[in-house]
């Protein structure tokens, strides 16, 4: 009997140990997901920096944006949309590792960006400023880079008329069926830039930012969701009488389809206009789109979306001038899905517990993808951009199956989303 018993009483020791250990190695696989690839990242980065910096020196700045067909680096100056992307890819992977020469690469960048505070000649200051400055603010509270920031909304609030109540994107858009051109094209991107426009009412405490913010939610919620809450990419306004004269798509495959980037923007918008307005419209709103989404029955079983959810099914035709008429590859997009799991990790914050693990438990399963090799580029490929299989414009026959900066910032910031939720710690 007594043998016996000191038997099992090791055994009973060591499986209990062992349980233990298992639940620590699980514990440490979930948090790997994020320091693996914050990591990887920030090696990537250091790599690509070394391109980047030898163009640099132009004028008007040189900033990465892509590669070429034989996998040269491609940059834009500063007044394309997108070059607040690498200063800030360069913030998130200084806030990660504490590394003071990428601080110092990301100040270097995100202050050649200032000229820009007072550019009005789009709408995308949002993602211009606020990925860069905002990040910079955040992490350094520099007096000096809220007042840009402040002065950047400004800039972006001359481009609100009363009338439409929403902010003009471009200035023109031509039709893909070529017979039309539009002066108040509304794209759902837009929504990204009222976080510029909320940050700064809550810093100069000028409440006009705000409301130009809401009154154009408001607006592309009736005008550019729709009810099973697929987005229209662009809505079109008149602007005498405010009514919408057009529901076309830029970059989609059809006007009544879903381009996958759109409704991922349209998800993290709605998700962060919640957070600053605390409208449950908003939620309401955020929550269809999440769902739509991971509902969808075109969403392949990777989580990786097609770069439309509606490529070529009846009843969902281009025009005749877009190049989607030409590709019949169903081609991935990486952003889309990395912008996604990025908004639901923030989404989960918002909602009932059943619904947050459903958001969490997708996001967690959107990075596994994208982090394994089948999208996660190796060293020294990919131009060091860490995201592969990413789509710019279809329609436009531009930036097809390549890596994008955007895609990278949005895996980023939800890599460090998902490293703050699994330490219990506050996102904002």
């Amino acid at each position: 009997m007594l043998r016996k018993k000191n038997f099992i009483l090791p055994l009973v020791v060591m499986v209990l140990v062992s349980c233990a250990a298992s639940k620590g190695s699980q514990r440490a696989s979930v948090n790997d997901l994020a320091e693996e690839n914050l990591l990887n990242g920030e090696k990537m980065l250091q790599l690509l920096l070394k391109d980047a910096n030898a163009k640099f020196s132009t004028p008007r700045g040189a900033y990465p944006r892509t590669i070429s067909k034989n996998g040269q680096l491609v940059t834009t100056s500063i007044y394309d949309w997108t070059p607040g992307f690498f200063p800030g890819n360069l913030w998130y992977a200084y806030e990660y590792s504490k590394n003071a020469a990428l601080k110092a690469e990301a100040l270097r960048w995100t202050e050649k960006l200032e000229p820009l505070k007072n550019f009005t000649e789009h709408h995308d200051l949002g993602f211009m400023m606020y990925c860069s400055y905002g990040n910079a603010w955040r992490l350094t509270q520099n007096a000096a880079y809220k007042d840009v920031l402040v002065q950047s909304a400004r800039s972006l609030a001359t481009r609100f008329d009363p009338r439409v109540g929403s902010i003009k994107s471009w200035n023109r858009f031509d039709s893909w069926h070529g017979n039309k051109t539009y002066h108040y094209p509304v794209i759902v991107d837009n929504l990204m830039n009222l976080e510029l426009l909320f940050f700064a009412s809550e810093a100069s405490g000028d409440p006009s930012f705000k409301n130009i913010a809401v009154t154009h939610a408001l607006n592309a919620m009736k005008n550019q969701v729709r009810p099973d809450f697929g987005t229209y990419h662009v809505v079109c306004y008149d602007t005498a009488s405010s009514a919408v004269v057009g529901r076309e798509t830029a970059q989609g495959y059809a006007d009544n389809s879903t381009w996958a980037r759109g409704q991922a923007w349209a998800i993290y918008g709605f998700t962060m206009i919640y957070r600053f307005t605390k409208d449950e419209r908003f939620l309401t709103t955020a929550k269809g789109l999440a769902d739509y989404y991971i509902n969808n029955k075109n969403l392949p079983a990777d989580k990786i979306p097609y770069w439309d959810f509606n490529i070529g099914q009846p009843g969902y035709t281009p025009g005749i001038k877009s190049n989607a008429l030409r590709v019949k590859t169903p081609y991935r997009d990486a952003s889309a899905a990395a912008i996604t799991a990025s908004a639901l990790l923030e989404l989960s914050g918002y909602v009932d517990q059943g619904k947050a693990g459903v958001y969490r438990q997708f996001a967690e399963a959107t990075l596994q993808t994208l982090a394994g090799p089948g999208y996660r580029a190796a060293e020294h490929t990919n131009g060091n951009f860490i995201l592969k299989h990413s789509v710019g414009s279809i329609p436009h026959n531009n930036e097809i199956d390549v890596p994008l900066v955007y895609a990278d910032y949005y895996f980023l910031e939800a890599l460090l989303r998902y490293r703050k939720l699994t330490r219990n710690e506050r996102l904002f």
